[in-house]
């Protein structure tokens, strides 16, 4: 059992790892507003993630095989990107604080942009893809350790992951004047309306497969 949990806190910590929109936002939260703020966008992401697992093990993963689900997600997760990248370049310079100084955004702004960016395909499918057969597999109507060991796991390494990336950004932070943070937030806000694109093409797509 020990060996089980061990293992996936090592895929939680893989799964965490690749760069992907929870990390960008929460790489920018933490240069702008410290450590916490960054923090709270990954327990934001995590509260998706421990909800995907239960729907998981209710058997979520058939529902959203269903084609004209994946296109409705797909839209909504470009819609809400697209919104988290405009604010993040639209607000670049405000609501930054220094190392030391006392920021004024507020931790519950910092958790809905968590949640927001976390509401995606790409998350779902993850989740689906990677999660899904490994909860198959350990699922018994009788015996639900296996389950709440592997999940626990899983969330203990995402968990580990947010705060070492967290650590690291705010020693950064401490070098870094508001020119450079008000440039990275830039850069993240572009970077996640790169991906609003991905999901709208992505919706297109979808759209067509439906018509055809």
């Amino acid at each position: 059992m020990v060996t089980l949990f061990l293992t996936n806190i090592l895929l939680g910590l893989s799964i965490a790892l690749p760069v992907g929109t929870i990390t960008i936002e929460m790489t920018k939260q933490g240069l702008k507003n410290g450590f916490m703020h960054g923090w709270v966008v990954g327990l934001g992401g995590m509260t998706v993630d421990l909800v995907l697992i239960l729907l998981l093990y209710f058997g979520l993963a058939s529902v959203l095989a269903v084609p004209i689900i994946q296109t409705f997600l797909w839209l909504l997760g470009a819609l809400f990107l697209l919104y988290v990248g405009y604010d993040s370049i639209k607000n670049a310079g405000h609501g930054i604080s220094l190392s030391g100084e006392k920021s004024t955004k507020s931790l519950k702004s910092s958790y809905f942009n968590g949640l927001l960016v976390a509401v995606s395909p790409g998350n779902l499918v993850f989740w689906v893809s990677i999660f899904g057969p490994i909860l198959i597999n350990s699922f018994d109507a009788s015996n639900t350790i296996n389950f709440l060991v592997i999940g626990s796991g899983i969330l203990i390494g995402i968990l580990i992951h947010d705060i070492g990336l967290m650590t690291i950004i705010a020693g950064t932070r401490k070098v870094l004047n508001t020119r450079y943070i008000q440039w990275a937030s830039v850069l993240a806000g572009v970077i996640l309306i790169g991906f609003s694109v991905y999901f709208f093409i992505e919706f297109y797509r979808s759209v067509g497969t439906l018509r055809g």
